[in-house]
């Protein structure tokens, strides 16, 4: 297992860390008190020649559907580095977080951004951190974290035992995609698509002409995207839908944001975010297709802020874990995003372990020119 000290000294800016304050269903119901009256089905975008010739490539990609419940709502909630050892009592908290996080906020679906398990047998462990989720019927999705690959089991034979888990929605891997968890879901009324949410696989481990680091984003992956977002743009009379991107390790844009002396700012900042050395082009590809503006992380367990650089929104979720791995921040939690029909962007707060009041809570829309300006008041 690579040491999280080593990659800090290695692909760490230098810097001092601060603190800134902060329809009805398309299938049959999921059923339980978590995922509400919110449903999920597999289908396929259909590929079109003004979404280019590479769509017919990834046009058999599952996309996932879901709708807004009732009452016009739809939550996500995200956990992640929850870093979870079957058996082991530092590993309770992490646990008894999930539950509580479930319990309050009654997700429609809950995505994981990865390190969701840390150590043997990890199958085991996948399966005891989700077991919440099966409990209460909640429809889950998983991008993968650097530390999954580290244990007994290969990185694909995990994400297979995740996918055997009840309620996840995970499409199966493909040879031609890098990775394993990179996938499509969209969240629709009856006026068409109105939210794509992308999870993308960030690997592991990269050696490089001698020099280690973390993975980073493919071109494969990049191309993958590309297909959906032209698709799912051509069949909205050629308007981008708004999308989030979530995936485990920051891109390098996090610390360029991070530098910018004009950056705007919400939430904790405790650690230099800690990417791969190489940049291969994923955020300027979202900014060429007009889509996504919002990238949702983990990875760096002392950071959970809000941060708009340029046209796009840089998110860290809330530390999940436990007590077996480092943690400067305080009580672990969850980051959670609420869309409504018919309105643009989202709401998006923290919520801490043991803790009734909410942080962060926050309204961020596409092309918004000033975050802070949205924080409530006192």
């Amino acid at each position: 297992m690579m040491e999280r000290r080593d990659f800090l000294k290695v692909a760490a800016l230098t810097g001092a860390a601060i603190a800134v304050p902060g329809l009805e269903a398309a299938a049959s119901s999921v059923a339980g008190s978590g995922a509400g009256s919110a449903s999920a089905g597999t289908g396929s975008v259909s590929g079109s020649a003004s979404a280019g010739a590479g769509v017919a490539r990834y046009a058999d990609k599952p996309v996932q559907k879901f709708q807004f419940r009732p009452d016009g709502k739809f939550k996500v909630l995200q956990f992640t580095d929850t870093h979870y050892i079957a058996g082991n009592p530092k590993s309770e908290r992490a646990l008894k977080n999930v539950i509580q996080m479930l319990d309050i906020e009654k997700p429609d679906l809950v995505i994981h951004t990865g390190d969701i398990v840390y150590g043997n047998p990890a199958d085991a462990a996948a399966r005891e951190i989700f077991q919440p989720l099966v409990d209460r019927g909640v429809p889950f999705a998983v991008a993968l974290g650097n530390h999954e690959s580290d244990f007994a089991m290969k990185r694909e034979e995990i994400f297979e035992v995740i996918r055997s888990i009840k309620g996840n929605i995970n499409t199966p891997m493909r040879p031609d995609i890098y990775g394993c968890s990179n996938d499509v879901i969209t969240l629709s009324s009856e006026n068409g698509v109105e939210q794509v949410f992308y999870l993308f696989d960030s690997g592991a481990y990269l050696e490089c002409l001698g020099e280690k680091g973390y993975d980073y984003i493919r071109h494969n992956q990049i191309e993958w995207y590309r297909c959906h977002s032209e698709t799912i743009t051509a069949a909205n009379s050629g308007k981008p839908v708004s999308s989030l991107a979530f995936f485990h390790i920051p891109v390098r844009e996090f610390c360029d944001a991070v530098r910018d002396t004009h950056r705007d700012m919400v939430g904790v900042f405790c650690e230099e975010p800690c990417p791969s050395r190489y940049n291969s082009g994923l955020v300027a590809n979202f900014l060429e297709k007009g889509d996504v503006h919002s990238i949702i992380c983990g990875h760096d367990h002392d950071n959970d802020f809000v941060l708009k650089h340029g046209n796009m929104f840089y998110l860290y979720g809330r530390f999940s874990g436990c007590d077996n791995e480092y943690n400067n921040i305080g009580p672990s939690g969850a980051r959670i995003f609420e869309f409504t029909k018919g309105q643009p962007g989202y709401r998006t707060y923290i919520r801490k372990y043991g803790q009734d009041t909410i942080e962060q809570d926050l309204h961020l829309t596409r092309g918004m020119s000033h975050i802070l300006a949205t924080l409530p008041k006192m």
